[in-house]
């Protein structure tokens, strides 16, 4: 199987299962995170994704013959279909990134909420030195994560950062020890998993529509209509109405 599914207390970690290619994507993995993604998204029992790779490598990036086998525009952008699923879900996601992370597998870490970086990590944007633009939205999504200098270093310059150096230009959240990741990473994501599904969902959308915010007033109602919704929700009337308990308790 190209990919591997665990769950772990509403926690799915997706594993990257081609170690012996270094975890390179290809249209079948591509075909099976998609519907790895989805089913997280319908199981009531998930609410957060860890993304890691299996053997030595997070993921080399995308198989040579699906990009040479690309005769338009629209098939060479189906070759990131994968990792949009990721980057477009509305659950929290997390990328363990043990070992290298190499161009469009690159982009895969980029695709989540948060990188947690092994020691053994290694960021490296690679395109030029193929030969080859980036793809998949790469120069963006590194510029929106880290500083434009950074960004510049990585892809024109060839700059490759370690686990460490990753976390000091904010690519990565954190690196941690190897053996430490992927149980910090579950970790991470069992906090997330904790919140209602659907306020998480609603946050990444706010998240997503900061670049338009311009001013103050702007950023108060960017927030007002999903906070009003929020309000409305079972689990937040259960949780006023266990506080209201809890303090009821306390005065008698």
């Amino acid at each position: 199987m190209s990919i591997l599914v665990e769950t772990h207390d509403r926690v799915a970690v997706i594993t990257l299962n081609d170690p012996d290619r270094r975890n390179t994507v290809t249209s079948a993995m591509n075909d099976a995170m998609i519907e790895a993604v989805a089913q997280a998204e319908a199981d009531d029992g998930i609410g957060a994704l860890v993304l890691t790779g299996a053997g030595s490598a997070f993921c080399a990036g995308a198989l040579l013959d699906d990009l040479l086998g690309a005769g338009s525009e629209a098939e060479l952008s189906s070759i990131y279909r994968g990792f949009l699923a990721v980057a477009h879900s509305g659950l929290p996601t997390i990328a363990a990134v043990n070992g290298p992370a190499v161009g469009a597998g690159m982009n895969l870490a980029l695709a989540a909420d948060m990188i947690l970086a092994g020691e053994s990590a290694r960021f490296d944007s690679r395109f030029h030195q193929i030969a080859i633009h980036s793809g998949g939205g790469h120069t963006w999504r590194l510029a929106n994560i880290t500083n434009l200098q950074t960004a510049k270093a990585m892809v024109l310059f060839g700059e490759r950062l370690n686990g460490q150096q990753a976390a000091d230009v904010g690519i990565a959240y954190k690196c941690v020890p190897d053996d430490e990741l992927l149980n910090v990473a579950i970790e991470y994501a069992q906090k997330a998993a904790a919140a209602p599904k659907g306020l998480v969902a609603k946050t990444k959308a706010t998240f997503g529509s900061l670049a338009a915010v311009e001013d103050s007033q702007a950023a108060v109602d960017l927030e007002t209509a999903p906070q009003f919704w929020a309000m409305q929700q079972d689990e937040f009337k259960q949780w006023v109405s266990d506080l209201k308990a809890r303090i009821s308790s306390k005065n008698k």
